[in-house]
């Protein structure tokens, strides 16, 4: 009895060591944690976050109503109404999208032949009640206008794989 405490002591003794040894290891090392409202990790260029509509460099806006993002939708999330402007070419007067209906598929910024509608690289963006979750054109052109630099960079480099 005596010789197998011995043994199961020894390799408690051994496990222990073990586990002081990997400690010490990785205490020294830099720290893989990040101290996440100070600091942020990497997001990926095809990263789907809060949805914008984009505008063109002449501040038009790139939606030309063609409902191909409403159709695609399979959560049925997005409502587009148009009409006719004087020049022949349609545009939205209404665009809403329900997040909360959402599923982040990205289909909508695939189907857009003009990338008019993007996901966006924000993903903090929390709200107090569900109606602020239904957004408006308004809303994805100001969330467009405040990103465009960085949703740019994102279509950019995932350009070559698209």
């Amino acid at each position: 009895m005596k010789k197998i405490y011995n043994i199961l002591h020894s390799f408690l003794l051994l496990d222990f060591l073990k586990g002081m040894w990997l400690t010490l290891k990785y205490f020294f090392r830099a720290k893989v944690t990040l101290n996440y409202p100070h600091e942020k990790g990497p997001l990926s260029p095809r990263f789907r976050g809060e949805h914008a509509l984009r505008r063109y460099a002449n501040g038009e806006e790139r939606c030309i109503a063609c409902k191909l993002c409403e159709a695609i939708c399979p959560a049925q999330a997005i409502t587009i109404e148009a009409e006719p402007r004087e020049d022949g070419s349609r545009r939205t007067t209404k665009y809403d999208i329900d997040m909360t209906k959402c599923i982040y598929c990205g289909f909508c910024q695939e189907a857009c032949p003009v990338d008019a509608i993007v996901e966006g690289p924000n993903f903090e963006y929390a709200t107090e009640t569900r109606e602020e979750l239904m957004y408006d054109k308004a809303k994805l052109l100001a969330n467009g206008d405040k990103w465009e630099k960085e949703i740019a960079q994102n279509l950019e480099k995932d350009a070559p794989y698209r």
